[in-house]
């Protein structure tokens, strides 16, 4: 795997939470080495969630990697609450788009 200098492969991930809402902000790009962070900072707060945001107007690359990720979380949302995707990029769009996952999410 590839790593440039300037740390583009990276993902910052800034997490704020509101009572049983939670928000993910995501930075950066979120493919086979960045999606583990987010799927364990994901994975702790499921149990306490009632909604999950996904803010992605800093994301810069999606892979399936990180589609897997959001897919798993809306799975484990759907019985207990509601996640939502807000503010995408037009790159990730794209990706959305062209793999049809647009219609299985909520997207703001």
């Amino acid at each position: 795997m590839e790593q440039n200098a300037n740390n583009e492969s990276r993902l910052k991930i800034t997490m704020n939470q509101n009572g049983a809402e939670y928000t993910f902000v995501l930075d950066g790009r979120l493919d086979t080495l960045t999606s583990p962070d987010l799927e364990d900072q994901v994975e702790a707060v499921l149990g306490q969630a009632e909604k999950i945001i996904f803010d992605l107007g800093k994301l810069k690359y999606i892979s399936s990697a990180g589609l897997r990720v959001l897919l798993g979380a809306a799975q484990e949302m759907e019985e207990k609450g509601e996640m939502i995707l807000r503010n995408l990029t037009k790159p990730v769009q794209e990706v959305f788009d062209v793999t049809g996952f647009s219609d299985a999410f909520q997207i703001e």
